[in-house]
C-alpha cells in the first residue's frame, strides 16, 4: 500500500498520471528553516519528517510512505509559500530576469528501509513588469505555491528554459520517485 504523505493536489494529479494506485494522508509539521539550513537539507529534512509522521500515525508495516517537499531558491535563499500578496510580489520581484533553482527532496520509508534523495532544475524568469506582477497576483495562483509561481499555470509564459525536470518544477519529480519506489520494491 502506498501513502501519499502530502495535501498537495499537484502531487496526487502527478502520481495519478504515472499510474500509481495510493492513498492520501497528508502531514502536519512545522515547514521552517532552520537558521542558515542549505536549502537541499531543508526540503529533504521536511520530506522525511512528512513520511515518518504518517507512517508512524498509519501503524502498518506494510506501507510505504511517501514524503516531498519542494522549494524555490535564489542565491542560496529558501523562498518558500508567499505569506500574503506583498510577499509574492517581493518573490517575484527577486525572480524576474534571473534563474532560480526548483529542489524537491523525496522520502520513501518501508518497515525495512528509508531513501532519501532531491531532484533540482534550474528555471529561468523572463523580466516581468510591476503590472504583470500584480495581475499574476490578482488570480491567487501564487499564493499556496513555493517561489509565488506555478509553471504548469499562467507563469508558463515567463519561462523560455529549465534544465532538469519539469515535474519536479510542478512538485514530484515522478522519475526519480519512480526509481525510489522501483528500489522499495512498490
Amino acid at each position: 500500500m502506498l501513502v501519499l504523505a502530502s495535501a498537495s493536489p499537484r502531487r496526487r494529479e502527478l502520481l495519478t498520471q504515472a499510474g500509481y494506485q495510493f492513498e492520501v494522508h497528508p502531514a502536519h509539521i512545522p515547514e521552517d528553516p532552520h537558521l542558515n539550513e542549505d536549502p537541499i537539507a531543508y526540503v529533504t529534512r521536511l520530506a522525511r519528517q512528512k513520511a515518518e509522521a504518517v507512517y508512524a500515525q498509519l501503524s502498518k508495516p506494510e506501507a510505504t510512505v511517501l514524503g516531498a517537499d519542494t522549494t524555490v531558491t535564489l542565491d542560496n535563499h529558501i523562498l518558500g509559500k508567499p505569506e500574503n500578496r506583498e510577499d509574492a510580489t517581493r518573490m517575484l520581484r527577486l525572480l524576474s530576469g534571473r534563474t532560480h533553482r526548483v529542489i524537491t527532496g523525496v522520502v520513501v520509508i518501508t518497515a525495512t528501509s528509508t531513501q532519501t534523495a532531491a531532484e533540482v532544475t534550474a528555471v529561468q524568469f523572463l523580466t516581468l513588469s510591476e503590472a504583470e506582477i500584480a495581475a499574476y497576483i490578482s488570480t491567487g495562483e501564487p499564493m499556496d505555491k513555493a517561489g509565488a509561481y506555478a509553471i504548469q499555470g499562467r507563469a508558463a509564459r515567463w519561462i523560455p528554459r529549465i534544465e532538469g525536470c519539469y515535474f519536479n518544477v510542478v512538485g514530484l519529480p515522478i522519475s526519480l520517485v519512480s526509481t525510489l519506489l522501483e528500489s522499495a520494491s512498490i
